[in-house]
């Protein structure tokens, strides 16, 4: 990614300090266990060690810790029983979600071989966790638990911390980077409008604002002739060119994407939402004419860049990227009442990574439809097979809330016009789809992703504490 970021995960362990004393031998087991588990928790997250707790200062100890570190989650790992007050010191005065591993070592018992210490340390991992549970619900606290064994291995168990790990990504990703705004929203599309201020306080986002004109001379210092030949090489290898692509053809584009990769970094920007509605004359009209292809460049680096100003658009792409790697802005398009499908797709800006199928294409024409100018649009060409949409949207008092559903990308023919485009069946079939979407209260944006993502995308909501609404699976 352009700009990266890396999620903090405080982890930590609980038994009770009572039996130590009492059973030598947990101790060392204990401390084994935890080491063992920690190797669980992926490389793509700074892990926050908040070490063994069996008291209620040790516990304090790893609060202080967590807090210290701005922990995007927490994830606990319950050995044998131990009182909650082991566990609600750490995550007292955190607002994150707390995630209960209830592992336990052993498959199963061996009855007649088993004594206290054996049962404590190896069998008893399930003892605590509904306590644990109870607790964080009076504190006001977001919790799950995950239960499994160690022994043989559990896949579901990693798949769960890893999943738990990339939903956290995007809690930091949304801390850590700033949000451009060029321009303003299309005119009149006001489901798209956005209290950036609101948007701070409640998904951690800081919004910066940028004038075209600033946009416009953003490439005049750019001199590097190699860097520029390197990126329109890039920018060769990334698209098919109705008539062909030559190096010279797109020098100036290249220009530009060089020219926005620095702003970039240098912004920290993770998300862009952009409109131009100006007259596409000079300098204006030739960044316009090629602002669709630089921008896919940009998301193919990670980068969620939206059209007509759509900040909450913009979010849900940077969430499906970030969670599934792939993130393309998608609307209703049209139904095909024959095949019981919903035509779903965009023109603008898109995602690299999600067109599988085939090679992305661009062409140039005349006029963008309901916008200023003309120029290139590209058109990407997701496979068939399982995919998500994601819409972020908001009640009448601010409060966000996701909208998502899974489908299944048909095979069969797309419009050519230059736009993406899917065939999608849903389960509930495309008119009760239509329906219930749209009764969700979405705006007329949605990010689309290849795969299944529900799951995960539940976790990212639970981490930002907000309503999800499933349609379909």
């Amino acid at each position: 990614m352009l700009v990266d970021t890396k999620a903090r995960v405080g982890v930590f362990a609980i038994a009770l300090g009572a039996y130590l004393p009492q059973f030598p031998s947990l101790l060392p087991e204990f401390r084994a266990q935890f080491e063992a588990f920690k190797k669980t928790i992926p490389d793509s997250v700074e892990m926050i060690d908040g070490g063994l707790v069996t008291t209620k200062e040790l516990s304090q100890a790893a609060g202080d810790k967590f807090r210290a570190a701005d922990v995007d989650l927490v994830i606990l790992q319950l050995l044998t029983y131990a009182t909650s007050y082991n566990m609600l010191p750490a995550v007292r005065d955190l607002d994150v979600p707390v995630v209960l591993v209830n592992v336990q070592k052993l498959k199963a018992p061996d009855y007649e071989n088993t004594d206290t210490a054996k049962w404590l340390g190896e069998l008893y991992a399930c003892g605590a966790v509904g306590e644990m549970a109870a607790d964080l619900e009076r504190a006001g606290k977001r919790h799950a638990v995950i239960t499994g064994v160690v022994e043989g291995g559990d896949p579901g168990v990693q798949a769960e911390i890893e999943d738990w790990c990339r939903a956290a990504q995007v809690r930091r990703r949304f801390r850590d980077t700033n949000l451009a705004q060029i321009g303003r929203p299309y005119p009149g599309m006001m489901d798209l409008y956005i209290d950036e201020t609101n948007l701070y306080h409640r998904m951690f986002l800081y919004t910066k604002q940028f004038d075209w004109e600033k946009m416009w001379a953003i490439a005049d210092d750019v001199t590097d002739d190699a860097a520029i030949r390197e990126k329109a090489q890039d920018i060769l290898d990334t698209f098919d060119i109705e008539g062909g692509g030559t190096i010279e053809k797109v020098w100036d584009m290249a220009r530009y994407v060089v020219a926005f990769e620095k702003w970039v970094k240098d912004e920290q920007l993770g998300l862009v939402a952009s409109h131009y509605d100006g007259f596409s004359q000079g300098v204006a009209g030739k960044l316009d004419s090629m602002l669709i292809p630089a921008f896919s460049m940009l998301i193919k680096q990670g980068t969620a860049c939206a059209v007509e100003g759509d900040i909450k658009v913009a979010m849900a792409m940077s969430i499906l990227k970030t969670i599934s790697g792939t993130g393309q802005l998608s609307e209703m398009y049209s139904i095909d009442f024959n095949e019981d499908i919903c035509i779903i797709g965009h023109s603008g800006s898109g995602d690299y990574d999600i067109s599988k199928a085939k090679k992305p294409t661009m062409k140039i024409v005349p006029i963008f439809h309901g916008k200023t100018g003309g120029g290139y649009l590209t058109q990407f060409y997701p496979p068939t097979g399982p995919v998500t949409y994601l819409a972020i949207t908001q009640d009448r008092d601010g409060h966000f809330k996701f909208i998502c559903a899974e489908g299944e990308n048909q095979p069969g023919p797309i419009f050519t016009f230059g736009d993406t485009n899917m065939r999608t069946k849903f389960s509930i079939g495309a008119r009760e789809f239509v329906n219930k979407w749209s009764d969700a209260g979405p705006t007329h944006h949605m990010a689309a992703a290849i795969g299944r993502h529900i799951d995960t995308i539940c976790k990212v909501a639970k981490i930002f504490n907000i309503p999800v609404e499933i349609i379909t699976r």
